[in-house]
């Protein structure tokens, strides 16, 4: 062999060296894990570095890919290569300290002769970081919106206790309410006699338990007679009828709930360890009505409807109801009434009083169930 020749040799094995050197870094470069396996026994053949750092155990030569992917079927993969789609799959690694999430794709090599198969892994665990946190903020941003609304619930509620219903939506659009004059309207004021003596001798738990449900029973009645609960105070209950809505029975209504309301007390009281005797005022009469408070929302009304109302309730004798002149000449052919007389009025002089006995529509006058 000539001089020339060995040079010509080195020279074609120092360009093998290069090349394989080559392809070594551009596998390594890829920024995948890439891996050759034979076809039939999935044997690895050859592997990157990044390969190799995943799957620090195996060794090309000495293991399957089977022994590195025990959830994947050889069944499976032949029939997926047959269809020409591959396999693909995740894969949960952990090479050190921290758990790793790999996409794995087994594919036909092209360009080989024996048919071997190539094995492309690629780290997602950030993407599946993001994807869980994207997930766990849309479930925390779903909790919150069935928290808002929850509340929005409860607050609306809570507002439609203490305002009507017409009154609130106003609110609820504007965030104001403008104050209403209403020239027709009737008034109920009703407190039970000795509640201040049953508070300090009763088991508190007990007596307001028991007025919460008569307090209950009422806001039903009112309800089916057409009229609004205007508020509690104490042990004292005040209905209006006319108000926010105007209604032309506003008087009859008022009337019908104050006596179904001590037809409701006479029967509770036949069975109740407390007795119940309530004083119930009504008038007729312009009020004006609006939201007050700021940080505490309340509705009320106010005016001579109002005042009357607590004066005549004031006068009563227990379990009766007194009504002015001018609730009686609104109501006079539908109930029984009695004349008790003209008294001075504080804040309104002479006026003519009646009591309210009855209707006389005998149903109007049954106990409420």
């Amino acid at each position: 062999m000539s001089p020339a020749d060995a040079t010509l040799l080195n020279d074609d094995a120092d360009v093998s060296l290069d090349m394989e050197q080559f392809r070594t870094m551009l596998l390594d470069s890829a920024g995948v894990g890439l891996a050759v396996t034979a076809p039939d026994t999935y044997q690895l053949l050859m592997h990157n570095s990044a390969f190799d750092e995943w799957f620090p155990q195996v060794t090309a030569g000495d293991a399957t890919l089977s022994d590195i992917l025990p959830e994947l079927a050889q069944e499976d993969v032949q029939a997926r290569l047959a269809d020409g789609v591959g396999w693909k799959g995740e894969v949960e690694v952990k090479p050190k300290r921290r758990s790793l999430t790999l996409a794995v794709e087994v594919l036909p090599a092209e360009g080989t002769a024996q048919g071997e198969l190539m094995v492309q892994c690629q780290n997602i665990t950030k993407i599946k970081e993001l994807e869980y946190m994207i997930e766990s903020y849309s479930k925390m941003i779903e909790r919150q919106n069935r928290d808002v609304k929850k509340e929005k619930d409860r607050v609306e509620k809570l507002l439609l206790n203490i305002m009507p219903k017409t009154v609130y939506e106003e609110w609820k659009e504007f965030g104001v309410t403008t104050p209403q004059r209403y020239d027709n309207a009737t008034v109920l004021m009703l407190d039970f006699i000795g509640f201040t003596e049953m508070s300090i001798s009763q088991d508190p738990n007990r007596l307001i338990s028991e007025l919460n449900d008569i307090f209950t029973a009422f806001d039903r009645i009112v309800e089916q007679f057409g009229c609004e609960r205007l508020k509690t105070i104490g042990d004292a209950y005040v209905a209006v009828s006319g108000v926010p809505e105007s209604n032309p029975d506003h008087a009859r209504n008022i009337a019908r709930s104050a006596l179904r309301f001590v037809r409701y007390l006479e029967r509770r009281n036949t069975t109740s360890e407390f007795e119940w005797k309530c004083r119930i005022g009504i008038h007729s009469g312009p009020v004006i009505g609006s939201v007050v408070g700021v940080q505490k929302y309340v509705y009320d009304i106010f005016g001579p409807g109002m005042n009357m109302a607590a004066r005549l309730e004031q006068m009563c004798d227990p379990m009766e109801i007194l009504v002015s002149g001018d609730t009686h000449d609104k109501v006079v052919n539908e109930f029984r009434m009695t004349d008790k007389g003209v008294f001075d009025i504080r804040g309104f002089g002479d006026m003519n009083v009646w009591r309210l006995d009855g209707s006389f529509e005998a149903a109007n006058d049954s106990p409420f169930d």
